[in-house]
């Protein structure tokens, strides 16, 4: 699922991009903070993410994509190898 999102991330079209409604609960969300991040189990977070989703004027999609595809784009498999190589060498 993690990397269904930031696909979902990389396949928007920069001048009019999607909103990710992310689980609190994924790996991802850690990462993809400019998500809008729900609780998957409640009916009503549920809801009110789709709400903001589709009322979210298109600066602010703009914004939140423009955060979210540094943030796929530069904390790739190669960062965080290298972050994994570095503590492994501290210990």
């Amino acid at each position: 699922m993690n990397l269904v999102a930031k696909e979902y991330i990389a396949a928007q079209d920069p001048a009019d991009p999607g909103v990710l409604i992310l689980s609190r609960f994924a790996g991802a969300a850690q990462q993809l903070q400019d998500a809008v991040l729900v609780n998957p189990h409640s009916p009503d977070d549920l809801s009110h993410a789709i709400k903001v989703a589709l009322d979210m004027p298109l600066a602010e999609r703009k914004a939140r994509w423009e955060k979210l595809i540094v943030s796929v784009r530069d904390e790739n498999v190669q960062d965080w190898t290298a972050n994994f190589c570095r503590d492994l060498a501290s210990e």
